[in-house]
């Protein structure tokens, strides 16, 4: 089983989908599900995010492709879409990165806040679902 995705005419995802691996039976199965659909389409490893493999396997095309996420194809790698403008690309890892390294306490959780370019302590739940802030 492997995971394929489709591409836009601006290389951005549009889906993902299960399919066979590459190879089997002698296809390529990139080229085959690309005709098929009449799109590009590249195969993505569920199992690679930051240039790793987590299994310990070759890591594929950096990250696992995410619709929304874009594909460089000098870099062979997907991209996932950029989060806030202050942030930056991570050449090695094609992730995205805050100006400031998020803080580490105990018992406490951050998030973003694009407008003062800083890490606001927030409640368990805004880290998921956006509650307001607690400071």
């Amino acid at each position: 089983m492997a995971h394929y995705a489709f591409l836009d005419s601006n290389n951005i995802v549009t889906e993902v989908i299960v399919g066979k691996d590459e190879g089997e039976n002698g296809i390529d199965w990139e080229q085959h599900y690309g005709e098929v659909r009449g799109q590009v389409c590249k195969r993505t490893s569920y199992n690679t995010t930051r240039g790793i493999h987590l299994n310990g396997g070759t890591p594929y095309r950096v990250n696992y492709a995410g619709i929304g996420s874009t594909y460089d194809v000098g870099r062979d790698a997907f991209i996932p879409p950029k989060p806030y403008n202050s942030w930056t690309l991570n050449e090695s890892t094609c992730t995205w990165r805050p100006p400031l390294p998020i803080p580490i306490e105990e018992g406490k959780f951050f998030r973003w806040h694009e407008e003062d370019l800083a890490w606001h302590e927030c409640n368990i739940a805004c880290a998921y679902c956006g509650d307001t802030l607690t400071t």
